[in-house]
């Protein structure tokens, strides 16, 4: 699919003050290892903690820690951004549900390797919200200075892992860069500080 932006993103767009009570807020709740789609979505890993292959195997793809976040005053600060980039960069697709939002912290030498946030089939499950249905578009807040951490830069590529051709997408504290969810992108490894970030991936119907 050619697209004419393949990102689109605000700079200080959220308020410090946001910024701040979202990361005082995830710093409080109990964190778990960020795992990928192949080891399982929905996966319960106090019942069911990861073996050590599997951690071995998924730091190679990624290391962070992760909470998830319900909370609407988070999705009422967010979704306006979303559907402003949707329309200004030209994507227009038809989305009608946000899943629970992921408060990240990346520490030293923690990063996320080349991925893309959709998957393979459309959501099959008892929800309607989300059953039929595919993340079109994912949206990354920083909630970090440039201060406080440096490397943990949010990159994309046109091709599969970022074999040709790739761009970067800085951002302030309070920057949202919105994306189609397809997009192959990577969080370089942080090299200094800690870096915290929201993601939210956004669903509707497959496109026709």
């Amino acid at each position: 699919m050619n697209l004419k932006n393949i990102f689109y993103r605000f700079d200080s767009a959220l308020s410090e003050k946001f910024c701040n009570d979202v990361i005082k807020y995830g710093e409080s709740l109990e964190k778990i290892v960020a795992i990928t789609g192949s080891q399982g979505v929905n996966r319960n890993l106090k019942k069911n903690p990861l073996t050590k292959k599997e951690i071995k195997d998924l730091k190679k793809k990624r290391d962070s820690q992760i909470v998830w976040l319900k909370e609407e005053w988070i999705y009422k600060e967010i979704r306006p951004f979303i559907e402003e980039a949707n329309e200004k960069a030209g994507w227009n697709y038809a989305w009608d549900f946000s899943e629970d939002i992921q408060f990240t912290r990346y520490e030293k030498n923690q990063y996320y390797g080349w991925h893309t946030d959709s998957w393979e089939e459309p959501y099959k499950d008892d929800n309607p919200r989300t059953n039929g249905k595919i993340r079109k578009l994912s949206v990354t807040c920083n909630l970090s200075s440039n201060d406080d951490y440096s490397g943990g830069q949010l990159e994309f590529a046109n091709t599969r892992e970022g074999k040709t051709f790739k761009m970067c997408a800085p951002s302030s504290k309070g920057g949202i860069t919105v994306f189609p969810s397809f997009m192959w992108h990577r969080v370089t490894p942080v090299t200094k500080g800690t870096r915290f970030s929201l993601v939210v991936w956004n669903l509707g119907y497959p496109f026709k």
